[in-house]
């Protein structure tokens, strides 16, 4: 019998012992003792044919390791597999040489730090040193999870359906009608800004082995870089940065309200097509939220809802609501931030500065990065511009 077959008999088994539960209990849904061996005896049936099934997938690994060829063909010349061990920004060899580099102040560096250099002539940074600070720039950017993020290499054109076709009735043998489309594509195009923070470092700090170098230089470059990314993400107008969710020109559509109250909230949900609301969030300034949270529906109840769960956003009529400092303060995005894109153009590198701080007895120490984002789908996103929020922010709070 196949593994196939074994996993469809399991089913059958597993379907067969929930319909006899649900046919066989009592009253007081306690099976008695006849029924109680009955399913004890299929589960037993389900535990052996799992046992099989397990047994039978690793007969076919083994299978097809036995059948597997024994040697691979040459691709390239023979010692193309052992330079690039050696050169991989993912092994512990380039982390530790880059270390090594800063503790000395650039002044040893090591053969594979130089193989691995960007445009600009600084030193490209340990693949798990970039992915601990992704991480760390999402856990502070509150845009980066919401949005979509690629990797682009060059100029990135994303294509966008400029306008659908519509349907119509016809009769029998009736000449069919095509719509005409002057431009049925357009583009958003994804280039590269770049973003540069620095910090200084004593020299006290890079001779103490003790001290967890690494995690500070993480630590301090996240936060400048999340809190960067994150106010051109909401505010940019691509002037040698990415164009903001909040934009006038290039973000969501854009409604204006004379006060920020909760009928107002409901509207800004419903001009969002329902398509896009299924994953809808709220962002917003945090001085709204004080705002945002006194007000009440027509049954007096809160809009606003914490959350229950650790690590979940709270919510405003049920959607997720997440706030940030660099929000404007005058308005409030509900949308599918899944069509904002963030694309980031290759990897990010470090540079160190002996010289200019040499006076301070520090080092500098600079990153680097290029990245842009724009929302392709301006539907996708609705801001609610209110008059006169800041003023009444103010009144409630005093």
């Amino acid at each position: 019998m196949t593994t196939a077959e074994l996993k469809e008999k399991r089913v059958r088994a597993w379907n067969n012992a929930k319909k006899f539960l649900d046919t066989h209990r009592g009253e007081n849904g306690i099976l008695s003792a006849e029924d109680d061996a009955e399913y004890a005896r299929m589960e037993k049936e389900i535990d052996d044919l799992g046992r099989e099934i397990a047994r039978a997938q690793r007969a076919e690994q083994f299978e097809a390791s036995l059948n597997a060829p024994t040697k691979s063909p040459l691709v390239g010349s023979p010692d193309m597999g052992v330079k690039r061990a050696a050169k991989t920004r993912a092994s512990k060899e380039y982390k530790d040489a880059l270390l090594t580099a800063f503790k000395t102040k650039f002044r040893t560096v090591s053969n594979i730090l130089q193989e691995q250099v960007d445009a600009d002539g600084g030193f490209l940074v340990p693949d798990e040193w970039d992915e601990r600070l992704i991480a760390a720039i999402n856990d502070d950017n509150i845009v980066r999870p919401l949005s979509t993020v690629i990797t682009t290499v060059g100029e990135h054109r994303i294509n966008i359906a400029a306008a659908k076709p519509t349907a119509s009735w016809t009769e029998e043998a009736s000449d069919i009608g095509f719509a005409s489309y002057e431009s049925p594509f357009t583009q958003v195009v994804l280039d590269a800004h770049k973003l540069v923070a620095s910090v200084k470092v004593t020299d006290e700090l890079l001779y103490d082995n003790a001290y967890d170098l690494e995690q500070h230089l993480l630590n301090e470059f996240a936060a400048a870089i999340a809190n960067a990314e994150e106010d051109a993400f909401l505010n940019g107008d691509g002037n040698g940065k990415p164009t903001g969710i909040f934009d006038s020109t290039n973000g969501g559509v854009i409604t204006e309200a004379d006060a920020l109250d909760s009928d107002a909230l409901i509207d800004l949900v419903y001009a969002l097509r329902t398509g896009y609301r299924k994953n809808a969030a709220f962002i917003m300034n945090d001085k709204l939220v004080a705002a945002v949270r006194k007000l009440k529906d027509n049954n007096g109840a809160y809009i606003w809802q914490p959350a229950y769960q650790l690590g979940q956003p709270d919510t405003i009529l049920g959607y997720p609501v997440y706030t940030s400092t660099y929000a404007p303060e005058t308005a409030v995005a509900f949308g599918d931030y899944s069509y904002y894109n963030i694309g980031d153009r290759g990897t990010r590198s470090f540079k160190q500065l002996n010289e200019l701080f040499a006076g301070q007895g520090m080092v500098g120490f600079v990153m680097s990065e290029r990245v842009d984002a724009a929302l392709v789908l301006p539907e996708a996103v609705q801001i609610l511009s209110v008059a006169g929020t800041s003023d009444t922010t103010d009144e409630d709070e005093a």
